[in-house]
């Protein structure tokens, strides 16, 4: 029997860059396919590519045989008749492809309106089942629903649900789980399989991720830039990995990086300290004043954390945990409503009148670096803004001091006069993280550092921020919804859930012999290097 989707010679280049070069493969009906590699390796301009969704500037060549069709040459109204309906395409980023404006229901019933003869009641059943499908609950009530009122893994659901309307043959999905907590995309990656073995659905599935390819896929393509490294099935690349690349891929996965030995924990009296923190937003209604209620929403609830010299302290949970806000709170970014909050033995005050001084000791290194850096500066501008902004050192000596930090974080020379947009993402944080240690603080707290890194990206970032502790002495919290990133990196570790925290403790004491059953949870759904696909 033929290949469903049969590709080769594939080539995609913008002007003089080429994003694709000359790659081959076969998707059989009723299998996974996964395609692996760091950012810009052109995983997802293959996908593109494939649906013929990539910009006019875009040179396309090769041939893309579907059901006996070259989806690359024929004519768009024919390719759009099969787009949606026979090949559907999940995003990378739900909340960037659904419209805001739209109800939930009405999104996953545009592929229905025009691919099928249903009107009216059979269209507004069929949402409710297809959201019924992908494991919403109250599909009714959530199908009303615009996307901001949804959270990220209900947004991949309803994305999931519209892709799947017309029971395609064939599914492309791009980074589907990215940047999801890990019981999120366990959830994810669950669905899929099931899906896979219900509907025979065939699929392409895009991830910098080698452990959730694993888990859904059959074979597997690792690609580096532009090129086809390997290609084989997925268990025989994971246990004999033939290529350098795959071995530096599969060598990076926190699953084979060697974890913290617990000899490496601080000592000593707690350099920073939280007690009884209560973090609440909004303000008191008419009718919360009227019934005595406190009103608004509590995001952190009686907090405790200590952190000694030396010790990195890992905070874990699902979105909306608390995790960030709780630093935020350490560092003065929200008041608390109630605790406290020690440095050095002696009282902190984040947010009133010494909260320059606190903050050259305590510095937040935010989630996404291209958001926290000004584009309108360069990498030399942005680590020499704090030196001359509080005098750290005299103006002669501010560009010594910022090639200095540049080599302590791993940062080129070359790279001293290029703005954020020049940057890759693990460049972008390497800036961040060289900004932060300006103000040579004793406490480093990383807020999502290694989200949506690659592998490769994120092992250089843990090694870098472990690299800096043992030559500064840093104490570090470490917040991140990865657990594996987590149990290589820090001492002890704290798992939040809706505000609270539910168990504390030595990581390897947590993650060997968890007491409660949310911390269970999490801890099942860290997705292992090891084939195992549906």
């Amino acid at each position: 029997m033929s290949p469903l989707l049969s590709v080769r010679d594939l080539s995609v280049r913008f002007g003089q860059t080429t994003a694709v070069d000359g790659i081959s493969f076969d998707v059989e009906r009723g299998s996974a396919l996964g395609i692996v590699g760091e950012s810009g390796s052109g995983k997802s301009v293959t996908c593109r590519a494939l649906m013929r969704l990539l910009p006019p500037a875009a040179r396309i060549e090769g041939t893309a045989t579907y059901d006996g069709q070259d989806l690359l040459e024929m004519p768009l109204p024919a390719l759009n008749r099969i787009r949606g309906k026979r090949i559907a395409m999940i995003f990378q980023s739900p909340a960037s492809h659904l419209d805001p404006l739209m109800r939930i229901g009405d999104q996953v019933a545009e592929t229905l309106r025009k691919h099928t003869t249903m009107k009216g009641q059979a269209v507004r059943d069929e949402v409710v089942r297809l959201l019924d499908v992908v494991r919403i609950p109250d599909p009714e009530r959530w199908a009303r629903a615009f996307p901001h009122q949804l959270s990220g893994g209900m947004k991949q659901r309803a994305m999931i649900a519209g892709a799947l309307a017309c029971q395609p043959d064939l599914l492309l999905a791009d980074e589907p789980t990215t940047a999801l907590d890990a019981t999120v995309q366990k959830s994810v990656l669950d669905l899929l399989a099931q899906l896979r073995r219900e509907q025979n659905l065939s699929m392409i599935f895009v991830s910098h991720d080698l452990g959730a390819v694993a888990q859904v896929c059959d074979d597997l393509l690792v690609m580096r830039r532009s090129k086809l490294m390997e290609s084989g099935p997925v268990a025989r690349i994971i246990d004999a990995p033939q290529h350098e690349y795959t071995r530096q891929l599969i060598a990076s996965h926190p699953d084979r990086l060697a974890l913290r030995p617990v000899a490496d924990a601080g000592t000593g009296a707690p350099l920073i300290e939280a007690r009884g923190l209560r973090v609440r937003y909004g303000g008191r209604s008419l009718a919360d004043l009227v019934s005595g209620r406190e009103g608004g929403f509590v995001a952190v609830e009686n907090a405790d954390l200590a952190v000694r010299p030396g010790e990195t302290l890992g905070i874990v949970g699902e979105s909306g945990s608390g995790k960030s806000t709780l630093a935020r709170a350490l560092v003065g970014l929200v008041k608390p409503r109630e605790g406290t909050v020690h440095f050095d033995g002696a009282p902190a005050d984040p947010a009133g009148r010494g909260r320059v001084a606190y903050l050259r000791d305590v510095q937040l290194i935010y989630q996404h670096p291209f958001e926290a850096l000004s584009p309108r500066m360069t990498v030399t501008q942005a680590i020499a803004e704090p030196l001359r902004r509080h005098r750290l050192c005299p103006a002669r000596e501010i560009g010594t001091r910022v090639a200095d930090l540049m080599e302590q974080v791993g940062l080129p020379g070359k790279l001293a006069d290029r703005h954020p947009r020049q940057l890759s993402g693990g460049e972008c944080q390497r800036v961040a993280i060289a900004r932060a240690l300006a103000f040579d603080p004793r406490v480093l707290i990383a807020d999502e550092v290694t989200s949506a890194l690659d592998v490769t990206l994120q092992a250089q970032v843990m090694d870098l921020l472990l690299k800096l502790q043992k030559e500064r002495g840093l104490s570090m919290i470490f917040i991140s919804h990865d657990l594996a990133v987590i149990r290589r990196l820090c001492n002890s570790v704290i798992v939040m859930r809706r505000g609270r925290i539910v168990e504390s403790g030595q990581t390897a004491a947590v993650f060997d012999d968890p007491k409660e059953a949310y911390t269970r949870q999490l801890i099942d759904a860290i997705p292992h290097l090891r084939a195992g696909a549906a």
